[in-house]
């Protein structure tokens, strides 16, 4: 297995005793880096415990990859019969043939509600100290009440249900449907007016809160009826309208380098509105994001010869044939600055690998200062470029001391026909399909330049909630009112906003219906975490795609973790198991 261990029994304990009923629980107080002295000291040692542990709810191997792998849009096979497989829990998440037993499910399960337990706290400590007049409790307590809707919203959106817990000595209420819906619009709508912006992306903050509440109303026909044909209405897609354009004629901008999103630097980026701060703050940054997809044999950050991908998920056929469909005869690359961003430029007179092998390329490298070297962003496909080590496991370098680039050697899977790593379309669930090299590849976030391992160490804030969503939630829900002009208007203002490579930026689309917004979601989003909820909300949900068939409606919905079902025995029907498990 490729990742992290967790301590699986704490989290389920704590669910267990702060959902369940009164307890006398002391819980540790973790991430001290953000514990200040004083009158803040309540502050942030109440909300740096909730911050801290959000990394693991969107941690690849949690909550980020049940999104992706759930949907057409990821697809994880076991690779080469060595990694990945993981018990088959990646596998069934993707063919929708999950059981309350799938790990993937009951892992995004526990840190959920762990995370929400610790907002609940959060909310007791900060709200006395709010109450005598402590106005930086004040802010944190509002933070929390907006991380508890977040938190239920996650919930709701995975498995049909909230949490209603005011405090920790009382037992949950299960909320389903608009039931759920109300309570969770009560929460944001309780802090909305009264958050401020000024804390940076980091911390919840005003535009984030509409943000959601935007997310709210527009999943709200899927809440209200998660196994029907969604009712959107019409005062529903007004509030998205309402609080979408309330963030759109703020303070944010959109960027225009797209990948500036996703690098080094980027908590300072306009356009990020709500995301994990990786600043080393809490001193837990990850780089999984971009560690995941690629591959193996990559070392991506030259200067510190331990980095290195893991070869996991790759992208499906199916979801690259939406930019074939979308830009026709134009290489995708060309075509839209969001595909590709060129980083590791060849010289012209290597570009041409005729005759050359692993065994005959030793001169076939050009030179580049280490610091300087970068993998290609985007979506990466054929054969890649990169550092190459010797025998003893030290960086190839050039006389003048810097690193020798030449194109990667799949180590991995070659076996004795050595060969280079040439990521190809055709990945899928057979044995030759699920071979490390197979599959193009996300390589969205930048591999930082502070990343010293495969895993750790990451200085890039991973993007929760940001403007370009904004504009394509307020043309969605301006299209299911009718509006078909002001939806080219949001779509085209951002297509074309991404302008800092003029020859790649995507042209103004002349007209749209559902199915090319669903489509131009797919390209603005991918690798954010969110395609499954546009799925099932365009009714994308139950189609095939590789290696998936089922139709099932049910599916929309995971199942409720056996363990945590189990755990809530003693309360009779508190937990009962959603439809189709």
């Amino acid at each position: 297995m490729n990742n992290i261990r967790f301590n699986k029994v704490l989290p389920v304990a704590i669910f267990l005793l702060t959902f369940f009923g009164c307890t006398s629980l002391e819980e540790d107080v973790l991430d001290e880096s953000l514990t200040g002295t004083g009158q803040a000291e309540v502050v942030s040692g109440s909300i740096a415990p909730v911050y801290g542990l959000l990394r693991q709810v969107w941690l690849h191997t949690v909550n980020f990859g049940l999104q992706e792998v759930a949907s057409d849009e990821a697809i994880l096979p076991y690779r080469g019969g060595t990694d990945w497989y993981d018990g088959g829990k990646f596998i069934a998440v993707h063919q929708h043939l999950m059981t309350p037993s799938n790990s993937l499910v009951g892992d995004s399960w526990t840190y959920i509600t762990l995370c929400l337990s610790r907002a609940v706290i959060a909310e007791e400590r900060l709200r006395p100290e709010a109450e005598k007049g402590n106005q930086q409790a004040q802010a944190a307590l509002y933070e929390m009440i907006a991380m508890n809707a977040y938190l239920n919203m996650l919930a709701l959106d995975n498995w049909g249900l909230v949490f209603k817990k005011e405090r920790s000595d009382q037992v949950s209420v299960i909320l389903r449907r608009q039931e759920a819906i109300d309570y969770i619009e009560g929460k944001l709508l309780s802090v909305v007016d009264v958050m401020g912006n000024d804390n940076g992306p980091g911390r919840l903050n005003k535009d984030a809160v509409s943000g959601l509440l935007a997310r709210l109303y527009l999943n709200a026909a899927v809440y209200r009826d998660p196994y029907g044909t969604p009712n959107f209405k019409k005062e529903d897609m007004d509030k998205v309208i309402q609080y979408t354009s309330n963030v759109i004629s703020g303070s944010h901008s959109l960027s225009a380098e797209y990948f500036d999103l996703f690098s080094d630097d980027n908590h300072t980026n306009s356009e990020l509105i709500f995301a994990l701060d990786q600043r080393g703050v809490l001193e837990t940054e990850h780089s999984r994001w971009a560690y995941w997809p690629i591959s193996g044999d990559q070392v991506p950050r030259p200067e510190f010869p331990s980095t290195r991908g893991t070869d996991a998920v790759a992208a499906t056929p199916d979801f690259f044939q939406n930019w074939v469909d979308a830009y026709g005869s134009v290489d995708p690359a060309d075509a839209d600055a969001r595909f590709f961003m060129e980083n590791t430029i060849i010289p012209e007179e290597l570009k041409d690998l005729t005759g050359v092998t692993p065994e005959n390329d030793s001169e076939h490298y050009y030179c580049i200062e280490a610091e300087k070297f970068e993998i290609d962003r985007g979506i990466l496909r054929g054969i890649i470029w990169g550092p190459r080590k010797d025998a003893g496991g030290k960086i190839l370098t050039c006389d003048d001391g810097t690193v020798r680039i030449y194109p990667v050697i799949n180590k991995r899977t070659s076996g004795a026909n050595i060969r280079y790593v040439d990521h190809n379309l055709n990945v899928d669930f057979t044995e030759q399909g699920s071979l490390h090299n197979t599959g193009y590849r996300f390589s969205k976030y930048q591999f930082s330049h502070t990343a010293t391992n495969c895993c750790s160490y990451s200085s890039v804030d991973v993007v929760l909630i940001r403007l370009g969503e904004m504009y394509l939630m307020r043309a969605e829900a301006k299209l299911r009112n009718g509006d078909n002009a002001g939806v080219l208007a949001d779509v085209n203002t951002l297509r074309t906003s991404r302008t800092a490579r003029p020859s790649q930026t995507p042209e103004a689309l002349t007209s749209i219906d559902l199915d090319v917004l669903f489509r131009e979601t797919g390209f603005e989003l991918y690798w954010e975490g969110l395609r499954r909820t546009y799925q099932i909300r365009f009714g994308k949900y139950e189609d095939s795609w590789t290696g998936k068939t089922d139709s099932d409606v049910h599916k929309r919905l995971f199942p409720i973790p056996q363990k945590a079902i189990d755990g809530a025995s003693s309360e009779k029907g508190f937990l009962v198991q959603n439809e189709g498990y």
